[in-house]
């Protein structure tokens, strides 16, 4: 009842407006041709396909590449339905239109177990609430790339787009030669006739723009040639030459280059400056005071002829720093507050089933554990960095973002234009895992380009900025109770997390006119927790919404990167404590969750659970789903010269239906890395507002010689695609965990891992 009445005040006060507007059909995300960027000699098919003269296919690319292969694969489908060959497959940058929006993201933040749904049809009332948020969605239209979402959004789209073009061009080339369509073959982008006639997609795409074929349809799954292929990736040849263009790449006539020095405490803003030392610097150019956009901190940008310059100007720059009106950030403070949160407040109820407080009463043994993760920073490889020209009442910027529709209304905001009259140029990502999600970095570069008399100006920041003034993983904690019969089984539990609500925090910053004026339940800071699949008969999942005053945003996996140690360090706890096998203890509660179970064997075969390890050596289990994906690991953890070293982890994923195994292979070896990374390294410690840890020797990542071997194992699947980016993030930490564990005999409970 109580996610019904969550789920009803999101949609709308008004209840009748809501279903009246429900009932309505879903907008269709075809988009009309004129969507496409109108180039010469190019014809648009429909909002997403263009054909050009040689045949070659344009696709409108509405996700941003950072690493994860995501303009590989969504390419891959459409190459797939129009059988071209990939490498005829060019990118396009897709405008603002609503049909690229993220459906999948925002359906996704619904607040329902996963296995509500599993093992047949969905509830109704999931169908109904999938559907109207789904259709809200279509309607904001906003273009995100995060929550692993980018294939089960596009998934139906981009194929139904490369099929209905597919179908025009094939029309066309019937009535050309007067034949019937179906007597038409299409291999490598050409079409052929038994009589002879051939054309390529360019020599019909004129004749296709006014074509309206019927009873159109994707490939069956048989036919499939390219997807489930492993594919090379198209985007490394240009970043092994140095031809793929970063946000730090961009080069512009006459570019001015600009760098941040902000307020060292959280929130803080300059007062004053003495400007006197910089200027002096040959080749500074100005000293620009900089405002706190976008939930940011305040400062000063120096802006010189090259980057060298504008760093040294920064370095000489005198500012006077007034600190925010609230409290200072202090993670001691902070943690003490979440503690008397846990112990004090009720929090709101996620997921509730049987009886818990009747269990509890009639228990005979019970179990309690208290959990803690840090607040941690994203570390992209690439700092923030936008370059931004403002000139004739028109803003342009180039940035390495997530979000280019909110880069855009910050920039119009800045600069105070219509949004029509500001061009977004997407490059590639040096990293994202979330904190491109964010546009303090774009505000910024806007208000200094504003003083640069028309320049373009590229505004970075250092590594030391970057570190020390991001959107942080909030810091969590989480209380445990489960109760035991007198025959040691376990008859309920219940679980309680505290910390800072990442989704409310973010939409009021870069979402402002989306952001309603109450707090919502945020699911990301349950999930992991609420969610698991074990069948408990009775559970309590609740959880304490804070606010720190610390800047909280999305880190690679959200909730389920801190939550996933928690409950999975827990189940562990169970099982030793009812003298059981880790993973007989497991198997024995996913009696009714059969597909957690098989990835869950899966990675145990695979590793070789249960048989002898050379002295000194003890595995770790794990398993979690995240992003519609079942990802178990098993971690094999010995002890060198007092440091935690993993030589080994077993990856299974059940991911549904797989573009490109390769990706996910590199992708399952990506997370584990940089979870590793945080579960062994990862601290962000505040004291009196000023983050402490500043560079990689304070904030430390897995080294080559630290890296484990990671093995990838596919569950085949005919299930609608899910996420691959992230999934893998949240089992290494609590695998790693437990192999502590059997390894010693004690139990870390907090986050980073030691020893």
């Amino acid at each position: 009842m109580k996610r019904r009445t969550w789920l009803l005040s999101a949609l709308g006060a008004t209840g009748a407006l809501v279903v009246g507007w429900g009932v309505l059909p879903a907008r269709s995300r075809m988009g009309s041709p004129e969507l496409m960027l109108q180039t010469a000699g190019d014809v648009a098919l429909n909002g997403w396909i263009k054909i050009a003269k040689d045949g070659a296919v344009i696709l409108a690319m509405p996700r941003s590449e950072m690493g994860q292969g995501v303009h590989t694969a969504l390419a891959m489908l459409v190459a797939e339905e129009l059988d071209v060959p990939l490498s005829r497959v060019r990118l396009e940058q897709a405008g603002a239109d609503s049909i690229y929006g993220n459906v999948a993201m925002l359906v996704a933040s619904l607040p329902f177990h996963p296995l509500d749904s599993e093992g047949g049809e969905k509830p109704t009332k999931i169908k109904m609430a999938e559907w109207v948020v789904g259709k809200l969605a279509r309607e904001l239209g906003i273009n995100a790339t995060g929550g692993s979402s980018s294939m089960a959004d596009l998934w139906d789209p981009m194929r139904m787009a490369a099929a209905t073009a597919r179908a025009s061009l094939v029309q066309a080339a019937a009535s050309a030669w007067q034949v019937p369509a179906k007597d038409i073959t299409v291999a490598n982008g050409v079409m052929q006739h038994a009589s002879g006639k051939s054309a390529h997609f360019g020599d019909m795409a004129a004749a296709a723009a006014g074509a309206k074929p019927q009873d159109i349809s994707t490939k069956a799954r048989q036919d499939w040639k390219l997807i489930g292929q492993s594919t090379a990736r198209t985007d490394i040849p240009s970043k092994v030459t140095g031809q793929a263009q970063f946000g730090l790449d961009v080069r512009l006539p006459g570019m001015l280059f600009a760098a941040m020095h902000m307020s060292p405490v959280l929130a803080g803003t300059a007062s004053s400056m003495d400007t006197q030392a910089a200027l002096a610097i040959a080749g500074v150019e100005n000293v620009v005071q900089i405002d706190a956009w976008g939930g940011g901190t305040g400062g000063v940008a120096v802006v010189g002829k090259s980057s060298w310059h504008a760093r040294q100007g920064a370095q000489a720059v005198q500012v006077q720093w007034q600190n925010p009106s609230t409290a200072l950030a202090d993670t001691a403070r902070i943690q003490a507050d979440l503690l008397k949160a846990l112990n004090t407040e009720s929090g709101f109820t996620f997921h509730e089933q049987g009886v818990p407080t009747q269990a509890e009463k009639a228990a005979a043994t019970r179990i309690d554990a208290l959990y803690q993760a840090p607040y941690l920073a994203h570390a992209t490889m690439e700092p923030m960095n936008c370059t931004a020209q403002v000139k004739d009442g028109k803003v342009e910027i180039w940035a390495p973002t997530q979000v280019p529709q909110m880069a855009r209304d910050m920039a119009a905001k800045v600069a105070k234009v219509d949004k029509d009259q500001v061009t977004v140029h997407v490059t590639q990502l040096g990293g994202g895992f979330g904190r491109r999600l964010e546009v303090d970095f774009i505000g910024q570069a806007v208000q200094v380009a504003m003083a640069c008399k028309g320049l373009p100006v590229q505004l970075s920041w250092s590594r030391e900025e970057d570190m020390t003034h991001d959107f942080y993983r909030p810091m969590h904690l989480a209380k445990f109770q489960a109760s035991l019969d007198d025959k040691g089984e376990v008859t309920s539990l219940r679980i309680k997390s505290a910390g800072d609500a990442i989704t409310p925090r973010w939409m009021a910053r870069a979402a402002p006119h989306l952001s309603g004026p109450i707090d919502m339940p945020d699911k990301t800071a349950s999930e992991g927790l609420f969610d698991l699949p074990y069948g408990f008969a009775s559970q309590h999942m609740s959880h304490v919404a804070t606010k720190s005053g610390v800047p909280v945003g999305f880190w690679r996996s959200v909730g389920h990167s801190h939550n996933a140690f928690f409950s999975e360090s827990f189940i562990d706890e169970l099982a030793a404590a009812t003298k059981q096998d880790p993973l007989a203890f497991r198997l024995n509660w996913l009696k009714d969750a059969p597909r957690y179970a098989a990835v869950l064997k899966l990675a145990a075969d695979k590793a070789a659970w249960g048989t002898p390890l050379p002295a000194g050596r003890a595995r770790g289990i794990a398993l979690h789903e995240s992003f519609g994906s079942i990802v178990a690991q098993v971690a094999e953890v010995s002890l060198e010269q007092g440091q935690i070293r993993v030589h080994r982890v077993v990856c299974a994923i059940d991911c549904g239906t797989v573009v490109n195994p390769g990706t996910v292979a590199q992708q399952m070896e990506s997370s584990v890395i940089y979870g590793l990374s945080a579960a062994l390294f990862g601290k962000i410690d505040i004291v009196g507002g000023v983050v402490q840890q500043g560079n990689f020797p304070s904030y430390p990542m897995v080294s080559l010689s630290q890296a484990p071997q990671v093995e990838t194992h596919i569950v085949p699947s005919t299930r609608h695609p899910a996420g691959v980016g992230e999934p893998a993030v949240p089992p290494i930490a609590p695998a790693v965990g437990n192999a502590l564990f059997a390894l010693t005999g004690k139990r870390q409970r907090a986050l980073p891992l030691v020893v």
